[in-house]
């Protein structure tokens, strides 16, 4: 568990320049990179609220850069979520330090 720990505090977390250069799809289905979906699961339904959070958390988590979060990620469904989903205290923190309207939208 140490060790899990450690490397959490050590991963980069990526972050787009501003929340306005996300502008990635509101409805239908999105497939995910499998640099992004390495673990197993890749399509998700952005019409149920299940799949929307699961997703963001995934993208957020996974991201190495900031073009894949301008892509795959909305900023009106980011807001609109940011308080369901479950992301590690560092990557919440880090993301809300940079843009407080987040941690202001909860």
């Amino acid at each position: 568990m140490e060790k899990r720990a450690s490397y959490m505090r050590r991963r980069p977390v990526a972050l787009p320049q501003c929340l306005a250069e996300l502008s990635g799809p509101v409805h239908g289905q999105i497939e995910l990179p499998l640099t992004l979906a390495w673990t197993g699961r890749r399509t998700y339904d952005l019409d149920s609220p299940a799949d929307l959070a699961v997703l963001y958390e995934r993208i957020i988590v996974e991201a190495t850069g900031s073009s894949d979060l301008e892509a795959l990620l909305n900023e009106a469904l980011l807001t609109r979520i940011w308080h369901l989903l479950y992301l590690p205290a560092q990557t919440r923190n880090r993301w809300e330090s940079e843009f407080p309207e987040l941690a202001q939208a909860a």
